[in-house]
């Protein structure tokens, strides 16, 4: 860019307007020898410049924006899935011991390392229920702890897929993200015991056990008790006082919206845990994220698939999508209400009325809690899924079409579009279609027609980039992850810490040169 005009030069004698011939060398040491005056004569002013320059550079690096949506952008082809990968010897090397300190950097773990406190029993392990049937729908918090979050094996796939497909699949709860960040982490390859050698501090607090069984009730001092102890506690650390916690993150089980009371007109709901101003500076992996809080990162709900090794998911990913596809559409909710007010039970009456074309699950009659038999038929069946907007903008459901290789058909950009950004590909058009609501509801728009546009070859190449996306959005069961292939959970840590590096190391020079 050029420099500003100033009026400086008004006041040049006139025959300093047509400068003298000069070599290229006499210029540049004219050059260099003013610039080295600016900045002898104002050399706060160039500090000043010169630290807003890069902390915009970090600032793009290191922080996600919106992207632009598009609905028919072309989408990207798929790498051919082999049908056979050598068995992940990455997991059988040894990881490094986590007591180990590394003062001269550590090339397995790019961004530093991890610490996880532990914590008093009472704000993690005792808020789970351990003795409870997993498939009652209406006791939400069961299954949460089973198989360190991962909750039972799901018995009946067995008929639905090939080989020893259904071994991957279990009966995980949707609110079970805080269990298994926790299994993980404790596992987890770039973890130290050393907390003066960690990057970052893992807080194991299961915020959204705490709140869950109050939620529903008048106890709203409860709903805040645990999380008040648990700031205290944690305020009285040595390594959280030197940055004010914002090399801190932790796992909320359930959506933002639950921590938030204060945002809530009527105050009525959920905790007031994410409105202290403890929390202000903490990361914080939610199920869906506030979108004008950057410290909130929306991860994958978990989903009931859960891969044992490369091997397995690369089958799984051959076997979605070679899969013969009966239905172009499915919806798969239950309805909340009258049609006019309730846009799932239009969805719902509108499917009905085009049986030939759509497949409905009714979750009023079929049980669809922790995914069933009949999820997974109607999903593997379908070219798209419907993915309206559930008790809030996003829902477990998004996750289930995407793993079966279904590709979703959002009505609120806000549902995918503006979060999972870590997760889910760039450009929107490329995995997904886009259908204004309205439309739909005052009749201008047919879903079906809609959909059967888009062209046999159209609907693979998005098929091919949702399968391409499976690994990124669900969590494997090895206690030390997939190898080479980063899943959800190895995405989510890796971008937290290499946050919080680029914001420390950037605080550390600011902290220099004042």
């Amino acid at each position: 860019m050029l420099p500003p005009y100033s009026d400086e030069s008004l006041e040049v004698d006139e025959t300093l307007r047509k400068p003298p011939k000069a070599n290229n060398n006499d210029l540049f040491k004219n050059a260099l020898s003013n610039f080295q005056f600016q900045i002898s004569t104002h050399p706060r002013f160039w500090l000043f410049t010169f630290f807003l320059f890069f902390q915009l550079v970090v600032l793009i690096f290191t922080r996600n924006s919106p992207f632009p949506f598009s609905t028919h952008s072309p989408p990207q082809s798929l790498p051919h899935f082999p049908s056979e990968t050598a068995l992940f010897a990455d997991l059988q090397k040894p990881h490094h011991d986590p007591n180990i300190i590394y003062p001269f950097g550590d090339s397995e773990c790019e961004y530093g390392r991890v610490y996880v406190y532990n914590l008093p029993s009472k704000f993690n392990k005792d808020l789970a229920l351990t003795t409870c049937d997993d498939l009652d729908p209406w006791k939400w918090q069961c299954g949460l702890v089973t198989n360190d979050g991962y909750g039972k094996r799901s018995t009946d796939l067995t008929g639905i897929l090939p080989g020893n497909l259904s071994a991957a699949w279990y009966r995980t709860n949707q609110f079970s993200s805080e269990v298994i960040f926790h299994y993980r982490l404790l596992n987890y390859r770039c973890r130290t015991n050393d907390p003066d050698s960690a990057t970052a501090f893992y807080i194991p607090f299961y915020a959204g056990q705490a709140v869950g069984k109050y939620l529903w009730t008048d106890e709203i001092e409860n709903r805040d008790l645990l999380s008040n102890k648990v700031l205290k506690w944690i305020q009285r650390q040595k390594y959280w006082k030197k940055y004010n916690g914002s090399n801190h993150f932790l796992t909320l089980g359930r959506i933002t919206w639950d921590f938030r009371r204060l945002g809530d007109p009527e105050k009525l709901w959920g905790s007031t845990f994410l409105n202290r101003p403890q929390m202000q500076n903490v990361s914080r992996f939610t199920i869906e994220r506030a979108p004008w809080d950057a410290n909130d990162i929306s991860i994958p709900y978990p989903t009931g698939f859960h891969p044992h090794s490369e091997k397995e998911l690369r089958e799984w990913q051959n076997f979605v999508l070679s899969y013969n596809r009966t239905s172009l559409f499915t919806f798969i909710g239950a309805a909340r209400g009258d049609i006019n007010s309730d846009f799932r039970s239009r969805l719902m009456s509108y499917c009905r009325n085009e049986s030939e074309s759509c497949r409905v699950v009714d979750c009023a009659v079929t049980q669809c809690s922790n995914g069933s038999s009949e999820i997974q038929k109607a999903l593997l069946s379908s070219d798209f899924c419907l993915q309206p907007k559930g008790d809030s903008l996003t829902r477990r459901s998004v996750f289930d079409c995407m793993v079966t290789g279904s590709v979703p058909v959002f009505f609120w950009r806000r549902t995918a579009y503006t979060q999972y950004q870590w997760f889910l590909p760039e450009e929107p058009g490329s995995y997904s279609v886009f259908i204004d609501p309205e439309a739909v509801r005052n009749g201008t728009a047919s879903i079906k027609e809609i959909l059967k546009s888009y062209s046999k070859d159209q609907v693979r190449k998005m098929r091919e980039k949702v399968v391409e996306t499976i690994p990124r959005i669900v969590y494997s069961r090895p206690s030390g992850g997939l190898g080479s292939v980063k899943d959800a959970f190895e995405i989510a840590v890796e971008g937290v810490l290499k946050r919080v590096k680029d914001e420390n190391e950037w605080k550390e020079y600011v902290d220099m040169g004042s």
